[in-house]
């Protein structure tokens, strides 16, 4: 397996788990507060509606000439992998309160109980919620899968790295039987928004016309590089907050 082929793996698979753990907390909440029969019909309907679109979606991504996908994906992942790697920072930073499944967890339970009494034979609420939970979760897994896919002709290593962590939450969700909140969310989404904004920022380059020096071995030097400056921010920004809560305490004595 060469250098970008592990990078690919590597990015998809922790993309996808993040997003499979907070699937999984909405699964699980309305599975036990409202009941597991709704609960999955409405995952099955969302994981049916994300296969139809990977199907329509995947052919037209690759029809695309090279540049122009390139081009396509390095600005789609700039946009989603600079969302992530902000929210990181700022959670990293002290400025942003960090993920909690447990949590959130929580906060979908009490919203669950609060919805009413559960139908006999069919909940709406149950239903509608872990459909919209799965969907808008799945949509980012099937994004992150195609845009990867298609660029590095290697839809296949994608789909089996998604496929994996997907696989990989499942298990431990149907074995805790809890929110996986012992997973690393916070730093898993920091490392991802760290990838997703160095092969944005190597494939968009790449459509737009640059050559890179050392062609694929450059991401060795970008990956670094964007570590590098968002572990600075963060470095800033926890400096900033600490002098501001110094000044503050002489302030108050």
């Amino acid at each position: 397996m060469t250098g970008p082929q592990i990078g690919l793996a590597v990015s998809v698979f922790l993309a996808c788990a993040v997003e499979a753990v907070e699937a999984l907390t909405i699964v699980l909440a309305m599975g036990v507060t409202r009941g597991w029969r709704s609960t999955l019909i409405g995952l099955s309907s969302a994981l049916v509606l994300l296969a139809a679109v990977t199907a329509a979606l995947g052919p037209a991504l690759t029809a695309l000439p090279i540049d122009v996908l390139r081009l396509v994906v390095g600005a789609l992942l700039l946009i989603f992998g600079l969302q992530w790697l902000r929210k990181a920072i700022l959670r990293a930073g002290g400025l942003k309160a960090l993920h909690d499944e447990e949590e959130a967890f929580e906060q979908e339970r009490q919203a669950a109980l609060a919805a009413g009494a559960a139908g006999a034979n069919f909940d709406p609420y149950a239903f509608t919620i872990a459909f919209k939970g799965v969907l808008l979760e799945g949509l980012e897994v099937v994004f992150i899968v195609l845009t990867f896919g298609s660029n590095q002709h290697d839809v296949g290593l994608a789909a089996a790295a998604a496929g994996g962590a997907v696989a990989l939450v499942a298990l431990a969700g149907v074995a805790v039987r809890a929110p996986l909140a012992r997973v690393p969310e916070n730093t898993l989404k920091f490392a991802v928004g760290v990838m997703l904004t160095s092969f944005g920022t190597f494939w968009g380059a790449e459509g737009a016309g640059a050559h890179w020096p050392g062609s694929d071995g450059a991401l060795l030097v970008i990956v670094p590089v964007t570590l590098l400056v968002a572990g600075g921010i963060v470095w800033l920004l926890r400096r900033a907050r600490s002098g501001s809560s110094g000044r503050e305490a002489v302030a108050g004595a």
